[in-house]
Order: C-alpha cells, then sequence, then structure tokens
C-alpha cells in the first residue's frame, strides 16, 4: 500500500517550484490532491488569489465539498519583496506578512475541523531566513520568523486533536523565481558560482530535495515529529565566514 493511499492533501502555490514537486510526490504516493493558487497545476484546482482575505475560508470549503476531509495542508505559497527597513513602504510590508504568515493562520484556523477528524499533518515552508537574515529582507525576514513561531504553537494547542505541524526552512533552491534572479545579474555563472560557494555541499538544492522532507513531515513515518522547523540548506546556515 502506497503511504498517501486514501490521503486528502492541499498544497498552497502547486503550480511550480517546491510546491509541484510536493504535490506530485504526495499523488504518487496514492493521495488525492488539490492545488490552490491563481495558474493552475497537475492535479485538481481551486483557484486561489490569496491577497484576499476571504479566499483562504473559500478554499477550505471546496475542499470540504469535493472531498469531505483533509488529512495533509502544505503551506507553500508566499513571496518577497526586497528593500531596508527605510525602503520598505507599509503597503510592502503588509503584503508580505499577509501571504507568509497570515494565509498560513487562515487556512490552518479554517482547515482544522477536517484535519482534527482524522488526525491530519500541517507543514508550513518558513525558510532560513527566519533564522538569520539576507541584506534588505526586512518583511520576508520577519513573515517567516513569524511562521515558525505559528507552527509551534500550532503543535502545542493541537498535539491533543491528533494534529501534527511541522516547519521546513530551505535555504537557496532552484526554483524558477531563484532561477531568474540569477538570470537577472550582469554575470548569471559568476553568481551562480558563487552562491554554490557558500554551501558546504557546494551547490544550491532542488526542490524536489525539500520536497521529499515535506512528504516525509505528512507522512505517518513522521508520527512523533511535531512542533519542528527541520533546516534544508546544503549546511548553509552551519558555516561560519571566514575570519
Amino acid at each position: 500500500m502506497s503511504r498517501f493511499e486514501g490521503k486528502v492533501a492541499l498544497v498552497t502555490g502547486g503550480s511550480s517550484g517546491m510546491g509541484a514537486a510536493t504535490a506530485a510526490i504526495l499523488a504518487e504516493g496514492g493521495a488525492r490532491v488539490f492545488c490552490a493558487q491563481r495558474g493552475g497545476s497537475a492535479h485538481e484546482d481551486i483557484a486561489a488569489d490569496f491577497s484576499d482575505d476571504s479566499v483562504p475560508e473559500r478554499v477550505m470549503a471546496a475542499v470540504a465539498q469535493k472531498a469531505g476531509t483533509l488529512d495533509i495542508l502544505v503551506n507553500n505559497a508566499g513571496m518577497m519583496r526586497e528593500g531596508t527597513v527605510e525602503e520598505t513602504s507599509k503597503a510592502d510590508w503588509d503584503i508580505q506578512l499577509h501571504m507568509n504568515l497570515t494565509v498560513p493562520f487562515l487556512l490552518i484556523r479554517h482547515g482544522m475541523a477536517m484535519l482534527r477528524e482524522g488526525g491530519g499533518a500541517i507543514v508550513n515552508l518558513g525558510s532560513v531566513e527566519g533564522l538569520g537574515a539576507n541584506p534588505r529582507h526586512p518583511a520576508y525576514c520577519a513573515s517567516k520568523a513569524g511562521l515558525h513561531g505559528l507552527t509551534r504553537s500550532v503543535a502545542v494547542d493541537h498535539g491533543k486533536d491528533g494534529v501534527r505541524c511541522n516547519a521546513v526552512a530551505p535555504g537557496w533552491i532552484d526554483t524558477p523565481l531563484n532561477e531568474g534572479f540569477i538570470d537577472s545579474m550582469p554575470d548569471p555563472a559568476a553568481f551562480r558560482a558563487g552562491i554554490a560557494g557558500i554551501h558546504p555541499v557546494r551547490r544550491t538544492g532542488k526542490p524536489e530535495e525539500v520536497s521529499q522532507l515535506i512528504c516525509w513531515l505528512a507522512s505517518d513515518e513522521a508520527s512523533f515529529v511535531t512542533g519542528q522547523v527541520w533546516t534544508i540548506d546544503g549546511g548553509r546556515m552551519a558555516q561560519l565566514s571566514l575570519p
């Protein structure tokens, strides 16, 4: 029997990158997979513009109507805008906190009744920037640190209900967004080599590598694992800069 046979999963931002890789692994393992985002995916889509506060509740209502239950929630959708504190407008601050922290909160809140029924698993997509900071990312760092805190709180409050909640904190992953950023550099090859060099494994990560961890945390194999933030960064956060 496949490890996700009979399970119902919801992945936000499931059309590309880590979301698409996660949805694919869940489906291959036997899960019925819903993906919520503005674009299409290879699975059952729920059209969702998460900038609208009312959308998370509507997404969960759609899952309830179509499947009647929810076993796995992967909060993958998010965004980042660059700028120092002085350069970051209130609007830029608000949208990043909303997309990266408030939307996961609302999805968990509106999905908890279904997750509680069968002892569900939640996996939030945090970041190494919830543990440290890259330059010019105050709102993004704050939102991911907040998501790590939300993860622990949900685990503590709902462990008694049979609901587990964990987060993964990826480092530099070869997503379409990051690839586009590299390609915008004056010398993409040199930039790519420099990025690889800050990792002890001397390369950046692949979406599938993060998704394997996400799916393990969502599986019964991780049944005693909750309230944790799992760093997956090729050793980047462990490596001190040269003196």
